[in-house]
């Protein structure tokens, strides 16, 4: 059996469909799910170990408890005779989930919440798990549409080759079909043949400029279109500002799958607007992929 795939619950509804998203990658790979519930205490309010669960009626064990399994009952009716495993721990979220992704083929987390995961994708906390997490991140939002498309956001990066490679994967798990977007404008760095290269001279050469980029394209998606040759792979190359691009073509997809680092239009993609865009208006679940070391 492979890695498990694992899941961060709060009790929020948004956790919950985080779980079902969840059960399903783990079913689609042969791997147990793993249910994690992290909860803790403000800084110099810890209890002591004696009195931690003192309360029983209030008891944050019991309530913990009840969280996930809710979650794993839930778990069971996505994709029963699923293995599902617990975690539940005092402590940071972040750094819960963090170990937990050490061993964990896929993360998966709900795209908002409450409790130790509230928040989980905005500021900071975003940036340190895509940027440290050893496995990619699932986060879950929108309404996805089971019969569309996975689709792989193209930069033509070094970093954004591991995307590459899971959206394949991943349109093969679902037997979906897989949209290889690449949105390009005479901004983008890729426009240049060499950093002498004056901007006049590439806005009025476009077709120079569309044939550069359509081998970038090409140059992402073949060799992995060999590895996976069941996928049928659309090569979709748009004049485009980035952020439009993508919400559009998620609009009709299952997933959509994006480098946790590039360049040109995909720049800083979990820093700047690009990634808040995505995140909160995608029309469907956004996987992050981290690029290997």
């Amino acid at each position: 059996m492979s890695d498990p795939v694992i899941v961060g619950v709060d009790g929020s509804a948004s956790s919950l469909e985080a779980v079902g998203v969840g059960a399903r990658e783990a079913q689609l790979r042969g791997s147990a799910l793993r249910i994690v519930h992290a909860f803790g205490y403000l800084p110099g309010h810890y209890p002591t170990v004696g009195s931690l669960f003192e309360n029983a009626d209030q008891s944050l064990e019991a309530l913990a408890h009840g969280v996930v399994g809710r979650a794993e009952a839930h778990a069971h009716e996505v994709a029963p005779g699923l293995e599902v495993t617990r975690s539940v721990v005092v402590g940071d979220a972040l750094e819960v989930l963090e170990a937990e992704a050490r061993s964990a083929a896929l993360a998966v987390v709900g795209g908002s919440g409450h409790g130790g995961f509230a928040g989980l994708l905005l500021g900071s906390t975003a940036q340190q798990l895509a940027s440290h997490g050893l496995c990619p991140l699932i986060v879950v939002r929108g309404t996805p549409d089971p019969a569309g498309a996975v689709v792989l956001a193209v930069d033509g990066s070094e970093a954004g080759a591991a995307a590459v490679e899971f959206a394949f994967a991943e349109a093969a798990l679902r037997q979906a079909p897989l949209v290889a977007v690449h949105a390009w404008n005479a901004w983008n760095e890729h426009a240049y043949e060499g950093p002498a290269d004056p901007l006049s001279a590439a806005v009025a050469d476009a077709g120079r400029i569309v044939r550069a980029e359509q081998r970038l394209l090409d140059d992402a998606v073949d060799t992995w279109q060999k590895e996976y040759p069941q996928v049928v792979v659309e090569r979709r190359l748009v004049r485009s500002r980035t952020r439009p691009a993508l919400i559009e073509a998620s609009r009709n997809a299952q997933l959509v799958v994006v480098g946790a680092r590039g360049h040109g239009g995909f720049s800083g993609l979990l820093l700047g607007s690009v990634s808040q865009a995505l995140l909160h208006h995608a029309h469907c679940p956004v996987a992050v992929v981290r690029g290997r070391k």
